[in-house]
């Protein structure tokens, strides 16, 4: 059914977020007052710029009424914001407690509620939800012939073989229901998509329930004024995908998994949880001393990133994956219960597809002699610490030399500048710090700030603000130390081709073709399989 002023009204009425319509003098709470309350808008947009005939435009953010200066010239059919616009437009406006809340309800609408068609499995936590997206996506489009969408912080893709760079990690709910509607107008079945702390901060997924999610770690992140104030904020927010799903996949060794089985039980939700075994963990152990879980994966006898996965005790696989490191096979794992919760038999050989994943700048691995470097992602205290663990548990025997090319953010979570240096320290022989994306801060202020954080004496740091001859500082040093194995890694871009600089995005050649270049290599990373 066609979105209109009255029946749009009437939503956000059943949904207590409409205040009262406001035309002109005229204000009221009956649609039927307003001329044309029953023609059918023809676009949605929060951007004034794209506003033509007939549209309803979203007044969000920081709006000011000079925005509208000369749109009703451009037949804008209604509006919705929090405030009057009445003196700077004739169009009719449906003024709302919370204009993103409404944004999420109406724009489903106008798209045709598209979830109700698609299988959606969002996927929260503060590390692993691109690799366990990707995982996801993989096996539920070998299980459906390619019909599987996917909405990451690295790409999106809406009809199962072209992947554009994403922009966020979860969009703007307008911009997620019309890719929502474009992926299953491609004939998409599935959707996978990664859910951040702040799109149920800012209400990007309101009234979205998704029909399997997945809860994979927590740890303090995004911390700062303009994300969470909190660490408990933080958390409160990613919980909320837990209210919000039909089965809830945990994993058991999560911090404050008690409080997440809470929740689940608290809104009836059905629980299946994920562990890997051999590693340790703060779950309940069984009489194997492996942590409890539904989905387990343990390493096998095999090869070096070989695991044997089980659901209950029955093997779904002994896969070997890829992506390197007990924490993606952790990942692996989580993405096995999220497509066993959505349908797909413990036994469907999809699950091989797992094997065959490889995501751009995430733990990329390039070898040169007695130097290997690992382009990652990495860009926190507990993805830096798992990176470093890693790399220890590998190569800790050889007695390894540890370059570490790093920076942080500019304006926000600034709790990672020392959770990196955290992550990192006690093993790194050397820090090199170096640009990240930046808006209005200084970056030279913030890697000085990450220099500060250093309390290890042994380990040598510096700056140098062009990214490029950072790393090839890095490559310098391992070759000064010919004849012992010096580790690489350079962490926080994986493979982006930019920069932000002041704002802007500024050409940068990209970590994994600065390292293949300087190392002489020449292999590009791949996309996920």
């Amino acid at each position: 059914m066609a979105l209109t002023l009255r029946s749009a009204a009437d939503l956000l009425a059943r949904h207590g977020l409409l205040r009262e319509i406001i035309e002109g003098a005229t204000w009221t709470m009956d649609a039927g007052d307003i001329a044309g309350a029953d023609r059918p808008f023809a676009a949605v947009t929060y951007d004034t710029r794209q506003a033509a005939e007939g549209t309803l435009l979203f007044c969000k953010g920081r709006f000011k009424a000079a925005y509208l200066d000369g749109i009703d010239g451009r037949g804008l059919a209604a509006y919705v914001a929090e405030t009057d616009f009445s003196a700077a437009t004739a169009a009719p406006g449906l003024i709302v407690n919370d204009v993103r809340r409404a944004m999420s309800l109406l724009s489903a609408e106008f798209y045709g509620r598209p979830q109700d068609e698609l299988t959606v499995i969002g996927i929260t936590g503060t590390k692993g939800k691109t690799t366990t997206a990707y995982f996801t996506q993989a096996v539920l489009a070998a299980y459906s012939g390619g019909k599987a969408a996917l909405f990451s912080s690295l790409d999106n893709c809406l009809d199962g073989r072209t992947w554009v760079e994403s922009d966020l990690t979860t969009p703007e709910s307008l911009d997620a229901f019309r890719m929502m509607r474009e992926a299953l107008d491609n004939g998409m079945r599935y959707l996978v998509m990664e859910v951040s702390s702040q799109a149920y901060k800012v209400e990007r997924v309101y009234g979205l329930t998704f029909d399997a999610g997945a809860f994979l770690n927590i740890s303090p992140d995004h911390i700062s004024p303009i994300e969470h104030p909190t660490f408990e904020d933080y958390l409160y927010c990613k919980r909320q995908l837990t209210r919000n799903c039909r089965t809830l996949v945990l994993n058991a060794d999560c911090d404050h998994a008690d409080l997440i089985r809470q929740d689940a039980s608290a809104a009836g939700v059905p629980l299946v949880t994920f562990a890997l075994h051999g590693a340790g963990g703060n779950g309940t152990d069984d009489t194997a001393g492996n942590t409890a879980a539904d989905i387990t994966a343990a390493p096998d006898a095999g090869p070096e990133h070989g695991y044997l996965f089980r659901d209950h005790g029955e093997t779904v696989g002994d896969f070997t994956l890829e992506l390197e490191g007990s924490f993606n096979a952790a990942n692996a794992a989580a993405a096995i219960g999220l497509a066993r919760a959505v349908g797909v038999p413990a036994g469907s050989p999809a699950f091989t597809a797992l094997e065959r994943v490889r995501i751009a700048g995430r733990m990329e691995h390039y070898q040169s002699g007695d130097i290997v470097a690992y382009v990652d992602y990495a860009h926190n205290y507990v993805s830096t610490k798992t990176l470093m663990e890693f790399v220890l548990r590998k190569y800790g025997d050889r007695d390894p030399r540890i370059v570490v090319v790093t920076g942080s953010v500019g304006d926000k979570a600034v709790d990672r500048r020392e959770g990196i240096i955290k992550g990192v320290q006690d093993h790194a022989d050397r820090i090199i710090l170096t640009s990240e994306d930046t808006v209005a801060e200084p970056m030279i202020d913030i890697l000085h700030e990450m220099q500060g954080h250093i309390t290890n004496p042994h380990v040598a740091c510096d700056i140098e603000l062009d990214r490029a001859k950072a790393i090839e500082a890095a490559v310098d040093d391992a070759r000064a130390h010919a004849g012992r194995l010096t580790i690489l890694l350079v962490i926080g871009k994986g493979e982006e081709r930019w920069i932000k600089v002041e704002g802007k995005h500024a050409p940068y050649e990209g970590d994994d073709r600065v390292v293949t270049r300087l190392l002489g290599i020449g292999r590009e990373p791949g996309r996920a399989a």
